[in-house]
């Protein structure tokens, strides 16, 4: 039989937190993000899920092609533009809106030749310093865009760098509004935890809003607030089984380096699952786990194909025992993503995108 790990994607989950971000942001048109293979869940398996959306929202054009393959006929969206001219071929191919965020970029424009006008987001550096126009050249760019006959309309964007946080998105939301007062087009601000935070501000809202990280059922402002807060559901679960129990004596250590040692009689059970399945390695003794749906914790240092688990909270476990390294267990009990990253000093966009390739998938 095959070793008894699994991932599942929740295709009603997806749905839901889709909505939730909706409702959070009303009047706005939605973009889903399913960018590095839809946050690891795959495009393909995420798409019933989210084929609501307004629209969906990449990096590369690839994934482009793909989504296109699954029937959508909607906008796609490039989020950092075409990378050589050669690109915007296959945009007029595929009808992708593109952002355009350098003047290298408006050249290739100027210079493709195509019969059908295309659809960009205008892009502003108001504080991110990643991509974007200064404030101070946005208007000229807009006047370029504006000016070509390959551009059809020319929408205004921004992203911002603080919104999870106590900084906030206020300094960034008043560069946006100056630099890009009077001028036509749709706009785009808000990422998850601005959609979620401040989606009842019309002037922040815009018309569509780019959630990423909460369609995926983390919450963005972690551990500020959890999903339960923002009322989002997990969708995805990472699940195995005890494969072994052993019991540890006072002064026994479990796994590489001895890094746990037990001070008092424990038993302790053995999960196929370690870091060549996505597991981080440096999550810590502590990191919390289900067994048969009740919270426990990891022991030792994570191997690359199994992890000690404390059976101490869960004396009727034993090999076969479900365990749940995040997710729902089939008892309904829920273990978010963000309290696995955050005792492993990461995030949950880590731990979607990091699921190994020989991990078994199934929505």
């Amino acid at each position: 039989m095959p070793r008894p790990i699994h991932a599942t994607i929740h295709a009603s989950a997806l749905r839901h937190n889709l909505e939730r971000l909706r409702a959070a942001a009303p009047g706005a048109r939605v973009w889903a993000i399913v960018k590095a293979n839809a946050y690891g869940h795959g495009i393909e398996r995420a798409w019933p899920g989210l084929r609501a959306a307004d629209g969906f929202a990449l990096l590369d054009l690839t994934e482009a092609e793909r989504v296109r393959a699954l029937g959508w006929r909607g906008p796609i969206l490039l989020l950092e533009g075409v990378f050589a001219p050669r690109d915007l071929e296959l945009c007029s191919r595929l009808q992708l809106w593109h952002v355009v965020h350098c003047d290298a970029q408006i050249d290739w424009l100027a210079a493709h030749k195509t019969q059908q006008p295309q659809r960009v987001f205008l892009k502003l550096n108001s504080g991110m310093n990643r991509l974007g126009f200064a404030p101070a050249r946005l208007r000229a760019a807009h006047a370029r865009l504006q000016a070509l006959p390959q551009v059809d309309e020319v929408a205004l964007m921004t992203h911002f760098s603080d919104a999870d946080g106590p900084k906030d998105i206020a300094a960034q939301c008043d560069v946006f509004q100056r630099a890009t007062e009077g001028l036509p087009g749709e706009r785009s601000l808000c990422n998850s935890a601005a959609a979620l935070r401040h989606g009842d501000d019309a002037a922040v809202r815009g018309d569509w809003i780019r959630p990423g990280i909460a369609v995926y059922g983390s919450s963005p402002d972690f551990p500020a607030h959890n999903i339960a807060h923002w009322g989002l559901q997990p969708t995805m679960t990472l699940a195995s089984e005890l494969i072994a129990v052993q019991n540890l004596q006072p002064g026994d250590s479990v796994g590489y380096g001895s890094t746990f040692t037990a001070d008092r009689p424990i038993r302790i059970g053995v999960a196929a699952c370690g870091y060549a399945d996505g597991y981080p390695r440096h999550a810590p003794t502590g990191t919390p786990v289900l067994v048969d749906g009740i919270r426990t914790r990891t022991l030792g240092r994570i191997s690359m194909d199994m992890l000690a688990v404390d059976l101490q909270p869960a004396p009727f476990a034993r090999p076969g025992s479900e365990v749940t390294l995040w997710g729902v267990s089939a008892s309904g009990a829920v273990l978010p993503i963000d309290e696995v990253a955050a005792s492993a000093g990461t995030i949950g966009y880590e731990l979607m995108c990091a699921l190994a390739a020989r991990v078994p998938v199934v929505v």
